[in-house]
């Protein structure tokens, strides 16, 4: 089952490869003709883009920053990649919009649903960035918000792994992949997936979640077309 209207969360820490900060050109690119295929098979996509690439609040707020403080620089950072994102869409022939939870006209439209509602219509991408605009929610959270709003039939999360797993996979070789999993399982076996904020949401606006390997070339279709590749979170 191939979903109409998707919501793609990628990390900051997708963007910048093996290179430890920043982000790579390279992977933008591959990011930016997956995509661009997904778009012409006539899915409607948008994309929260983390800023972990670049500075992230936790830590920022651990080393003695003021935790909104903080918040707000990683908020920035999200920009910056969303651009970025954007940049790589359109050199690949996607029309792309940027909207930000935090107004900066000169350089992005500012969030406002109708619009970014109307832009998916008409097959352009649209790229969330700022979070939601609050310190304390993680960009995570502001995908299970954006796809509520947005009223998207799932959120996929593309990470560095193939799934969800009981425990961490590089680190142990025994580790077992889950291919489905309910919400409440999720929340009760404080799985890492997402913070229990985007999992409750998605939960309560049965959203469903498909985690999946961002670096295996054409798995963001093969998630779009609905086949089952990494785990699936539902009600």
């Amino acid at each position: 089952m191939a979903y109409k209207r998707a919501l793609l969360k990628l990390s900051g820490e997708a963007l910048m490869g093996d290179q430890g900060y920043g982000i790579d050109p390279a992977i933008v690119q591959s990011i930016a003709e997956d995509v661009a295929r997904v778009i012409a098979s006539g899915t409607e996509l948008a994309i929260v883009v983390g800023g972990g690439n670049i500075f992230r609040g936790l830590k920022g707020s651990a080393a003695g920053m003021d935790r909104a403080t903080a918040d707000y620089v990683g908020m920035l950072a999200t920009v910056m990649n969303a651009i970025t994102l954007q940049d790589g869409l359109e050199r690949a022939g996607v029309p792309t919009r940027v909207q930000t939870a935090i107004a900066m006209q000169e350089v992005a439209e500012p969030y406002i649903r109708r619009k970014a509602i109307r832009h998916l219509e008409k097959q352009r991408v649209v790229v969330f960035g700022a979070g939601c605009g609050n310190p304390f929610f993680t960009t995570d959270t502001t995908a299970a918000l954006r796809a509520a709003e947005i009223n998207a039939d799932v959120v996929f999360k593309a990470t560095k792994v193939d799934g969800v797993y009981d425990k961490d996979p590089a680190k142990h070789a025994d580790a077992v992949k889950h291919e489905r999993l309910t919400f409440q399982q999720v929340l009760s076996g404080e799985l890492a997936v997402m913070d229990s904020t985007a999992i409750a949401l998605c939960k309560d606006n049965n959203i469903p979640i498909v985690v999946f390997n961002l670096f295996e070339p054409g798995n963001i279709g093969k998630a779009v077309a609905g086949e089952p590749i990494g785990s699936r979170i539902s009600n």
